[in-house]
């Protein structure tokens, strides 16, 4: 089989892969190459699969859509990190989190002020109408 892990700027996975763990709404499940066609969303959580050299490795992902289609198993999310071993994985996912949330304060930070502007705009053409 060959695994695809696909976030909006580029393809982050793409490799031979003997078989593919992940957790769907339902539970978790295990693709294998012989397995028939099959659709599902994915929780966020991780992403388990096997290279075709041996080696077992990990992906953090977002809520996703997971598509296996012949030989082909498809893998579409918003973010995702890749990562070899567990514990550098951890650590990644809690640094890019904290990232994220610093952008997120400055983001709302910058639309409050945003709406206070305009606000401000809109009354003083209120009272200029009066």
């Amino acid at each position: 089989m060959r695994l695809k892990l696909l976030i909006p700027t580029r393809v982050l996975i793409d490799e031979p892969v003997s078989k593919v763990i992940a957790e769907g709404d339902h539970g978790s499940f295990c693709l294998l190459p012989n397995h028939i066609d099959f659709l599902s969303v994915l929780a966020p959580g991780l992403l388990a699969f096997e290279a075709a050299d041996g080696p077992e490795r990990f992906a953090a992902i977002d809520e996703s859509v997971l598509v296996k289609q012949g030989d082909e198993v498809l893998v579409s999310t918003r973010q995702a990190i890749y990562g070899s071993d567990l514990a550098t994985l951890r650590q990644t996912v809690r640094d890019e989190f904290l990232q994220l949330d610093d952008r997120e304060r400055n983001a709302k930070s910058a639309t409050a002020k945003l709406e206070a502007s305009f606000l401000r705009g809109y009354l003083e053409l209120v009272e200029a109408s009066r």
